[in-house]
């Protein structure tokens, strides 16, 4: 062996296999041996050819895919295998679906320059067009600022002001469920550990504020006015008044 030959296979040792190399590496042993395999078999040659035990798995997944080995299950266990017969016929398909795609992407290609050719009618340069072209841009001008000056009307838009309204509904019902949550706490409390009345009176005082005992004869929204200041749904008015 010629000294150059040394140097490029000690190389070749030292930076490792592709994933391609691998690839050729693990059909030889098939076209070679023209055998069936189990995964482990094949975990134990492929350090003979240079690919790693780890790794043979994932290589030999990437030939069934790409439909270069063939993979079956007998019983309980998967076989490999490869004839060299079985990859010409392989190759011969991936050919064949490749020249067909090749045969798709030409006829695309011609309806994409027709079309082309087909949208250039009528759009050729002239003074007209030109012309069209300046007013198009003035218009949509003209539309992009229209449509700025009435985002600065948003807070009196009626569907705006509905929601508002909705949303104010909304938070006044909470208002006073949560206040009768509390009042039922309160009056629980008060049943159970009367002993306590002090302690929990201190505990309320300093979670919210100091209020009188509830009065259940009181109206909802009483009750809730005594917690949160709220007495009725409070109107609500534009911020600002569009001039019609």
């Amino acid at each position: 062996m010629s000294s150059y030959s040394q140097w490029e296979l000690k190389s070749s040792k030292k930076r490792g296999l592709s994933l391609e190399e691998k690839r050729e590496k693990m059909l030889e042993i098939f076209y070679d041996s023209q055998d069936f395999y189990l995964l482990k078999e094949l975990e134990k040659l492929g350090p003979r050819k240079g690919v790693i035990s780890q790794s043979v798995k994932d290589v030999v997944q990437s030939l069934v895919d790409d439909d270069l080995v063939s993979k079956d299950k007998i019983g309980t266990s998967v076989y490999f295998w490869c004839l060299p017969s079985c990859a010409g016929n392989q190759l011969r398909n991936v050919t064949k679906k490749l020249e067909s795609e090749l045969q798709s992407s030409k006829k695309r290609h011609v309806e994409l320059v027709e079309q082309c050719v087909s949208l250039k009618k009528g759009r050729e340069d002239s003074d007209a067009r030109e012309e069209a072209l300046i007013e198009l841009k003035a218009i949509e001008q003209k539309y992009h600022s229209l449509k700025a000056e009435l985002g600065q009307f948003a807070d009196n838009d009626p569907a705006t002001f509905e929601a508002m309204k909705e949303a104010t509904k909304v938070a006044h019902e909470a208002a006073n469920r949560w206040t009768d949550n509390i009042f039922t706490m309160r009056q629980w409390c008060s049943k159970n550990f009367p002993q306590a009345k002090e302690q929990l009176e201190h505990l309320y005082n300093e979670v919210y504020y100091s209020f009188p005992e509830p009065s259940w004869n009181a109206s909802r929204d009483n009750r809730g006015s005594r917690l949160f200041g709220v007495t009725s749904t409070p109107a609500v008015t534009p911020i600002r008044q569009i001039k019609e």
